[in-house]
Parts: C-alpha cells; sequence; structure tokens
C-alpha cells in the first residue's frame, strides 16, 4: 500500500497487538479471492530468466515470531532495525530515529488513520536501504512514531519493511535457519512438500481461508501479516454475523484484554477458535484475539481480520510477490504448541526497565495485587531485565512465578498465578 494512505493495525499477544496497528494499510486491494494451487517446480515459460540468489543474511525473531533485520540507510553509519511485515504496504522510518540521524523530512497531506485516531505524514523521500549484500534505491520512507513498538519488543525498532522492498524480488523467510534469501525475479523452483499460494496481493496479500466453531463454519478472506505477533484478529462485526461463537454446546471462554493504537486504549478480546485451515494445513484450538472495527479497517464484508505470524512462522515462506505468489513449507516450527497463557500483565520495556503498563480489571494480575508503575525487577530468580525472558517465564500455565517488584522505591515479592484462556 501506499504507506501515506495506510491503515494502523493492531498487534501483540496482549502487547504486540499495537504493532499491527501501526503500519497496516488495506487500500487499493483486489476484491478476488486467492486461490490454493498444487506445489509447482518451475514455470514453462523459456524466455524468462531464471531466479538468482542475490544474497543471504540472518534475522532474529522476537515474541510472536515476529522478523527483525539490520540495515544502513545511504549516507549513515548507524546500523538499523526493521520489522519485515507483509502488513505494511510501503516501507517506513521511526520518528525518533530521522530525529536522531538528522534525516530531512518532506511533509505531505497524507493521513494515516489507526484505531481511535488519525495524523498527517511527512516522507523521507528517495532513499537507500542498504542491506548485507544488496542495496535496494529510490525508496520514499513514510515517517511514523515507533516508540511504542519499541517498548513492546524491548529494542530499538528504526523502522518497517513491507511492499516497497518485497515487489521487487522473490523473498524467502527461513524460519528453521533464521535467514533471509533473496532472489532476483524470474523462474523459480519451491521445494517439495509445500503449498503454492495465489493470494490477490496489489499492496497486502489477501488469502483465503476456512474457520469451524462447532457447527458454525464459515469462509472468508484475510491479511497475510508477517509483522503480526498473533495468530489470528477478527472482527467483531464477523464474528457476529458468521456466529462462531453462538454454540450452546461448548462455550468458550472470552477474555476481555486491551492494546494500545494511534488513539490511545482499546478494549479488545482474547478467545479461541476450534479449527483454522491454510490450504491443506489443519489448526486446531486457535488463539484468536477480537475487536471492534470502528474505523473499517477491515472493510467487513470484504475482510474478516487478518493470519498473524504467530501461525506464519510455522512455515518457511517464500513470498514470491512478482509472481503473486506464496509459497508456504512446514518448518520444525509446524507443531509447536500455542501459547493459551493469561494473566492479564501488560509489560514494557521504558528507560532500560522492565515496568508494568497495565492492569486488566479482574485478572489474575490484578487479584494477586499487582499495579500499574510497577517494576519488574526479576521473575523466578531470574535478573536478566530481559522483556523476552520475562515474558517466556509467564507463559507457564497453572505455575505460580514470584516476582520481585519495585514499588515506590520498595521492593516487594509477589506470586502470580498464570491462568489458562482454554
Amino acid at each position: 500500500m501506499n504507506e501515506s494512505i495506510s491503515r494502523l493495525r493492531m498487534r501483540n499477544t496482549l502487547l504486540l497487538l499495537f504493532c499491527w496497528l501501526c503500519s497496516l494499510a488495506a487500500s487499493g486491494n483486489s476484491t478476488s479471492a486467492s486461490a490454493l494451487v498444487p506445489a509447482s517446480t518451475g514455470h514453462a515459460d523459456s524466455t524468462i530468466k531464471d531466479a538468482v540468489l542475490i544474497t543471504s543474511f540472518p534475522f532474529k525473531q522476537y515474541y510472536g515470531g515476529v522478523v527483525v533485520i539490520h540495515a544502513l540507510l545511504n549516507g549513515i553509519p548507524d546500523t538499523l532495525q526493521f520489522i519485515l511485515d507483509t502488513g505494511s504496504a510501503g516501507i517506513s522510518l521511526d520518528t525518533g530515529t530521522c530525529d536522531r540521524l538528522g534525516i530531512p523530512l518532506t511533509p505531505s497531506d497524507r493521513i494515516v488513520r489507526g484505531l481511535g485516531g488519525a495524523k498527517q505524514v511527512s516522507f523521507a523521500m528517495d532513499r537507500s536501504l542498504i542491506l548485507p549484500g544488496l542495496t535496494v534505491d529510490s525508496l520514499d520512507f513514510h515517517v511514523n512514531d515507533y516508540e511504542l513498538i519499541s517498548q513492546v519488543y524491548g529494542l530499538q525498532v528504526d523502522g518497517i519493511i513491507g511492499y516497497s522492498l518485497l515487489s521487487r524480488y522473490i523473498v524467502n523467510v527461513d524460519y528453521d535457519k533464521e535467514r533471509i534469501n533473496i532472489y532476483s525475479k524470474g523462474r523459480f523452483s519451491y521445494p517439495r512438500g509445500g503449498l503454492l499460494l495465489k493470494p490477490s496481493l496489489t499492496l497486502i496479500p489477501i488469502v483465503s481461508a476456512p474457520l469451524r466453531n462447532g457447527k458454525a463454519q464459515t469462509n472468508n478472506r484475510y491479511y497475510f501479516d508477517t509483522g503480526a505477533g498473533m495468530c489470528l484478529l477478527l472482527s467483531n462485526q464477523f464474528v457476529k454475523d458468521s456466529g462462531l461463537l453462538s454454540s450452546r454446546k461448548r462455550q468458550r471462554k472470552i477474555i476481555q484484554t486491551e492494546a494500545q493504537g494511534l488513539g490511545g486504549k482499546m478494549e479488545m478480546h482474547i478467545t479461541t477458535i476450534q479449527e483454522f485451515k491454510i490450504g491443506n494445513y489443519n489448526f486446531r484450538n486457535v488463539p484468536v484475539y477480537l475487536f471492534d472495527d470502528k474505523t473499517n479497517i477491515t472493510a467487513y464484508p470484504f475482510l474478516g481480520g487478518m493470519i498473524g505470524n504467530d501461525l506464519l512462522r510455522r512455515f518457511n515462506l517464500f513470498l514470491n510477490y512478482p509472481k503473486k505468489e506464496i509459497y508456504l513449507q512446514p518448518n520444525s516450527h509446524y507443531r509447536d504448541p500455542f501459547d493459551y497463557s493469561y494473566t492479564g500483565l501488560i509489560i514494557y520495556l521504558i528507560n532500560g526497565r522492565v515496568e508494568i503498563t497495565d492492569i486488566i480489571k479482574n485478572s489474575p494480575a490484578e487479584k494477586a495485587g499487582f499495579k500499574k508503575g510497577d517494576v519488574i525487577l526479576a521473575i523466578n530468580n531470574n535478573f536478566s531485565n530481559n522483556l523476552t525472558i520475562y515474558r517466556d517465564l509467564l507463559k507457564n500455565v497453572g505455575t505460580r512465578p514470584t516476582l520481585v517488584i519495585m514499588r515506590n522505591n520498595e521492593l516487594q515479592l509477589k506470586k502470580l498465578p498464570i491462568k489458562s484462556i482454554l
């Protein structure tokens, strides 16, 4: 999408929902449904040149499988950190990064809309992105404030890479080896044992997939979003009209939570769906976030929501935008268990400290006596101050880890029961 008319999206299973709000765009997408095609080893047209490997470099995964890569901008020596995001219809830079590096900005009359708010944006025009072994020229970076995304992940997020780069190459995201492989456009042979998708693709990939919950079954379209650290995000309107949660035989838990967006906090809910399929690949008891799409991000009924990277990371991905193809190859994470943990504790890394920024009402965290503003110093004697490690320690359903917190300059020990959304 033209980032300038992008729609900010929700991300972060509790926290990562915010990140989705910051880069999703929905303009200009085709209304056709995606197709599923048997895996192909190439194309018969002999006039098309073979794709050639241009470069290969490592990436690092963060919570929910979100991919972060290192890159440079022309004329600037600092190494920057970017999220690789199929849910971004362009490319963008953080406002603070531009200020810190003295990058000149060009004002525009373009508006970025998100849940609860809208803002006018500027651009860093005609820049070059320097990846290991590849320089990508003539890029116009949309500029947005990613301070909260950085706090969510516990690292400095300098920008988001989307369609502006992905549309120029064939990009392989190998989650097994944690490497990005970039190929030139051309005839490409996918590995055997996977599935070829033919998404609707103008700026953001859109795929069709069936959902089942009890007797309720429905098929709809979803954004294919590697920048969202969750499994599924569905609009309340879609869920109500499809009757997915109306079964009286088995009432699934629906738990209140919240996310941060452009306009501040917004209420959401989390539950599970009995079955979700991508092509021939079937997932059961999938965690799902539900939101009230007041700003029509999904243009419902055109879209039901989005598929996030906590599902997509279970495949090695081949993003062939020039051919409007995405190839899924199941990897070693395919059978990883889903995260069903729930505490109601929302934590960010702020000024080098892991801070509790919110407590969900009536949650285990509230009942255990935690308060907004508490600083977490340790969990189960782990004093690493590492946000990713702390979140992992809070995933063990049925346990009661001990947290060392600082409140009003006083140390306190508190037990936190970890509940399940199942």
